[in-house]
């Protein structure tokens, strides 16, 4: 991929708004950038999250009972540890703190639970082209500066939903959606959504990995110039 930005974005939906920006402004310590209404009674709530964002989507009606997606756990480098710190937001997602070149990971990684590592080791490395990097168990693959880990685990979801509680799905901004959507297909990813315009703001896109994980394709004008 031809990334418009050298790392991933992280999105989880929540129907605890409160509690939930406590948790991850006051104890993480991320910084509220802005909020972006999502129509259906749903606002995104985006925090500086080390150079990503991390999108807090705030749903008023009750979401989806919906079991977690393969997304399993948000790792964020920090200089001023000496080893990890696992917390657990008001929801039950997991977020570990840990020294800055842990695991790799110079700002964040994301950890995946999966039900084949070599399909997703496929789906990584020729599919979305990223580099494989060296970890200790599963498999780990670097997006930018972002990290993104897999280890087998076979109660992991076979066709996971895109709308329930959690960590639901990472974006890569790229700088054209349609062809890097296209090329994805090609090259065997499977399709969540096809690219479509959201006002002046982004042209996105959805894949999906082998598990049904949500991947989103965002062509972002402030970053891209142009969503031609």
């Amino acid at each position: 991929m031809h990334l418009a930005k050298p790392r991933i974005d992280v999105g989880l939906f929540t129907n605890s708004l409160e509690p939930m920006l406590d948790f991850w402004q006051n104890k993480v310590g991320l910084k509220l950038d802005h909020v972006l209404p999502l129509g259906g009674g749903r606002r995104q709530h985006r925090h500086d999250l080390a150079g990503s964002v991390l999108k807090i989507n705030h749903a008023r009606d009750p979401l989806p009972d919906a079991p977690p997606s393969g997304y399993r756990e948000l790792l964020i480098a920090q200089t001023n540890i000496n080893k990890p710190e696992a917390l657990t937001d008001p929801d039950g997602n997991r977020v570990t703190l840990v020294p800055e070149g842990h695991l790799g990971i110079t700002r964040i990684g994301i950890r995946l639970g999966v039900r084949d590592l070599a399909a997703h080791r496929d789906f990584y490395g020729r599919v979305l082209e990223l580099e494989e990097i060296p970890v200790e168990s599963g498999i780990a693959f670097r997006c930018g500066d972002s990290v993104i880990l897999a280890e087998e685990d076979p109660n992991a979801p076979a066709d996971a939903a895109m709308d329930g509680p959690g960590w639901r799905y990472i974006t890569a901004q790229i700088f054209k959606v349609d062809e890097e959507h296209a090329a994805i297909l090609a090259r065997g990813g499977a399709e969540g959504a096809a690219p479509r315009t959201l006002g002046e703001t982004a042209r996105i896109s959805f894949i999906r990995d082998p598990d049904g994980n949500w991947i989103e394709m965002s062509q972002r004008a402030s970053l891209t110039g142009s969503l031609d």
